[in-house]
């Protein structure tokens, strides 16, 4: 007998999901940005801060999506004058990428205003337990 959706976990993730992007969405629409234009900027900003120009296929891998809507996005936060893409000396094929001036002011607010949105709808969970299981869930099975 199959579950009821109340109680089938896959359902109720789903459910979660789709409110925590709505939510996500509405933090993130003032600031002119997407939620993937958000986690790309952030990323590319924290691996900047980190002493890392990071190539596409690096910024994808570390935020997890695909290089070529990777590359889409990117050029989308090019044009907003919040990333730079330069050709990698090492690879003429490759592109290193920074933020801006702009990009650096924007994705500290713009990580703020996610935190906001994480801590409100995660309130119910203690922190530690919600980023154990998640994390748990997020890594692939070795």
């Amino acid at each position: 007998m199959p579950l009821s959706p109340g109680e089938s976990p896959g359902f109720l993730l789903w459910h979660a999901t789709l409110r925590w992007q709505r939510d996500i969405a509405a933090a993130l629409a003032p600031l002119d940005l997407t939620h993937v234009q958000f986690v790309l900027l952030a990323c590319t900003w924290w691996l900047n801060g980190q002493g890392e120009q990071p190539n596409q296929q690096a910024l994808a891998r570390q935020a997890g999506t695909d290089v070529k809507m990777t590359s889409q996005v990117l050029r989308t936060l090019e044009h907003k004058g919040l990333v730079e893409r330069e050709v990698d000396p090492a690879d003429t094929r490759a592109k290193r990428l920074r933020v801006t001036g702009a990009g650096a002011d924007l994705a500290p607010r713009a990580i703020a205003a996610v935190e906001r949105v994480d801590a409100e709808f995660f309130r119910p969970v203690p922190v530690g337990d919600a980023v154990a299981l998640l994390g748990r869930l997020a890594r692939p099975e070795a």
